[in-house]
């Protein structure tokens, strides 16, 4: 195999479209991780003529090391935080750093919503069902936090549809591998973009200008 199987992000989704198809029931609302997730689900949503957005996550910062993740914070209606508990306590991390932490990543995501969706609150999932897309997975905590949040706030189910990601990252998710969709799952990974021939950064232009195009489709 090649060591760049996909050319490009919109290549990747349309691979896993194919996997993805056909759908059977009510078509599921495609949600994308921004923004290199984006490219991916268009593809899928536009296969499953599926409605396309974004679930935006901001990551909880650990005291004195804001890049060790101590959880997460996912949009919603109401928003959901999702806490690694035990290494909370095991840095005995004060209610005061998570509630600040917290509301900082809040305004955040709300500075976020109003970029890449000009303030539309984000779509309700209660009840629905929802493909979670990703252009690829190392360590899984965004994904996992995302995850959560979604099976909290009501999901009916949830489906995970990565181009790449390692098995052992996988099988740590709170999820069953039939709801698992990913086609290549190196163990060592190293970097998600060695899975691409075009893995340039997707800006928030191309963010807006598919949602918009995926939003006009009938």
């Amino acid at each position: 195999m090649s060591a760049s199987p996909y050319l490009d992000r919109r290549d990747a989704g349309r691979r896993l479209a194919a996997l993805l198809t056909p759908w059977t029931g009510a078509p599921p609302l495609v949600l994308a991780l921004p923004r290199g997730g984006v490219p991916v689900a268009f593809e899928i949503a536009r296969a499953l003529h599926a409605p396309l957005d974004i679930l935006l996550v901001r990551k909880i910062g650990a005291p004195h090391n804001p890049e060790l993740g101590i959880g997460a914070v996912v949009e919603g209606e109401p928003p959901q935080r999702v806490l690694n508990d035990e290494l909370v306590a095991a840095l005995d991390v004060p209610d005061a750093h998570v509630e600040a932490e917290v509301a900082r990543q809040l305004a955040r995501i709300e500075a976020q919503r109003r970029q890449l969706r000009g303030g539309r609150p984000p779509p309700a999932v209660a009840g629905r069902e929802v493909i979670l897309v990703d252009d690829g997975i190392a360590t899984g905590g965004t994904v996992r936090a995302a995850l959560q949040a979604l099976t909290q706030a009501g999901a009916a189910r949830v489906l995970l549809a990565v181009p790449v990601a390692p098995p052992q990252t996988l099988a740590q998710l709170p999820l069953p591998a039939q709801d698992v969709v990913c086609p290549l799952q190196p163990y060592d990974l190293q970097a998600v973009g060695r899975f691409y021939m075009d893995f340039d950064q997707t800006d928030d232009a191309e963010v807006t200008r598919l949602l918009a195009e995926a939003a006009a489709a009938p």
